[in-house]
């Protein structure tokens, strides 16, 4: 099991910047690849970004390209997703998440962003 804790949330304007990072613990070696998902007021749990372990490979959904990046520290399993531009509806609850064999397994408590206009 890998144990995740999320950091790094808060309150900005709109425009502004917050950069979230995940710690990971545990079986670390067990990952294949690590994602953000965010839980906006009303809305289901929706993916906003993934990153290979390695690196290598990374995954932005569609409203958030050329505004947020995603990257890892391999050396201190953390993985960071970097938010520019931030906008109102970029409002809510952001997980981090472990996958393994596939599928994404272990998740953290989260952490809140709140954009205000």
């Amino acid at each position: 099991q890998v144990q995740l804790v999320e950091s790094g949330g808060g309150l900005v304007q709109a425009g502004g910047s917050l950069r979230l990072s995940c710690a990971a613990s545990g079986r670390t070696d067990s990952i294949d690849d690590m994602g953000w998902f965010r839980r906006v007021p009303g809305k289901e749990r929706e993916f906003v970004a993934s990153i290979s372990a390695t690196g290598g490979s990374t995954s932005l959904t569609n409203s958030v390209k050329g505004r947020f990046a995603i990257s890892t520290d391999n050396a201190k399993n953390t993985v960071h997703l970097q938010m520019n531009s931030l906008k109102p509806e970029d409002t809510g609850r952001y997980y981090c998440a472990a996958s393994s064999y596939g599928a994404f397994r272990d998740w953290g408590q989260g952490t809140q962003v709140t954009v205000s206009t």
